[in-house]
């Protein structure tokens, strides 16, 4: 067993899960309106805008189980399962559901990407974070790069038509593909995103809210990745934003998971969260398909944008 892998691998889906909780206490709020409330918020303590349980997650985490256990079924072909999953994580009617996803949810009739582009018509845009929050699980389920690529790229397009998701969505998951490889984080994000709109400004706060739209999601995502020296203090400082941070929490909570490892993620974190039973499990299906081998690398499903 490669105890390493396996490590890094939990570390991501539990990182995304420990930003999730943590953020989902401040979601909405202002930075000045957490400080007055919290101070420095720095345990999962649940409440917010949701009234959420302590370890209680939301659509991030389990968006993101629906993907990891779509791949799972069926790893050749996983857009069908995938969509399945989602389609009865939404018929559970759960707390929180983003605007776009709940949109093309309502409007699904069999083909994922035409409810995408209905929704985004219908919404006028579609460049929000929500394929980002749950992309991970393509980079922790496949070696082969091709592979990723194209799986991350079909579930974004299964609910965000716009093509700066699936950009972000292939960034993020190629720094993870890296990093599962043992390559440093701040190495990784500055190579992958060189030449990119994100090279600008790069390491500097950013100038943008810490909002749902995907660019400026992504934006305090890598500052506080390249700004933090630890697991503990990127996933705090994205909840102490404000705006959307239980997603910004997230989605900087998975590559950081990656690099600082499951050891590396502080023990009052993950023991907080409610679902660490079915988060283990699927690491350890995730880490079982890594090391059977079986992606091809070659396109999934068909899919031609």
């Amino acid at each position: 067993m490669d105890a390493e892998l396996l490590d890094k691998i939990k570390g991501g889906l539990f990182g995304v899960a420990a930003g999730d909780a943590l953020g989902g206490t401040t979601e909405f709020m202002s930075a000045a309106q957490v400080k007055a409330a919290h101070g420095f918020l720095t345990e999962i303590i649940g409440g917010g805008v949701w009234g959420l349980a302590p370890g209680e997650v939301t659509d991030d985490t389990m968006m993101t189980l629906c993907v990891a256990e779509g791949i799972l079924e069926n790893p050749a072909e996983p857009m069908g399962t995938i969509g399945r999953r989602f389609r009865e994580w939404y018929a559970g009617g759960p707390k929180d559901v983003g605007n776009i996803i709940r949109q093309v949810l309502e409007r699904y009739e069999g083909n994922w990407y035409e409810a995408a582009f209905v929704a985004h018509l219908d919404l006028g845009q579609s460049a929000g974070n929500g394929s980002l929050m749950r992309c991970l699980p393509a980079a922790l389920a496949y070696t082969s790069w091709k592979r990723v690529e194209s799986v991350s790229r079909i579930q974004s397009r299964m609910t965000h038509y716009d093509e700066r998701c699936d950009e972000a969505c292939i960034l993020y998951n190629r720094m993870a593909w890296r990093l599962l490889q043992g390559e440093e984080l701040c190495d990784v994000i500055r190579e992958v995103v060189a030449g990119t709109d994100y090279a600008v400004g790069l390491g500097t706060e950013p100038a943008c809210a810490p909002s749902g739209f995907v660019v400026d999601t992504f934006r305090w995502v890598l500052y506080l990745l390249l700004d933090s020296g630890s697991f503990g203090e990127t996933i705090q400082r994205a909840a102490n934003l404000g705006g959307d941070s239980d997603t910004i929490g997230a989605i900087a909570g998975g590559l950081a998971g990656i690099h600082y490892g499951y050891a590396g993620i502080p023990e009052r974190y993950r023991e907080a969260i409610l679902i660490k039973s079915r988060l283990t499990a699927a690491t350890e299906a995730l880490y079982l398909l890594r090391q059977g081998g079986e992606e091809d690398g070659g396109e999934v499903g068909n899919v031609r944008m």
